[in-house]
């Protein structure tokens, strides 16, 4: 595990990331995968709007519940 500062997932965005934004594709990912973007305070509600049109939206949780060992989840 990296000692690293997680960062937001958009595009540029190089500040410190406080969400996690769990999403599935069901095209192409059974209905239990998630894959993860993260995001800061400020890109939350864009990336969530991007993927909950597209229906793939599957949950956001603060990152630091996300990490923490009661809530542990595979991406």
């Amino acid at each position: 595990m990296s000692d690293e500062t997680p960062i937001c997932s958009a595009k540029g965005c190089r500040v410190d990331a406080v969400w996690v934004l769990a999403w599935n594709n069901p095209k192409i990912h059974t209905p239990e995968r998630r894959k993860t973007w993260l995001a800061c305070e400020e890109h939350r509600e864009h990336l969530s709007q991007f993927l909950g049109v597209r229906g793939f939206l599957k949950d956001v949780v603060l990152l630091a519940e996300w990490e923490s060992p009661e809530t542990s989840r595979s991406s």
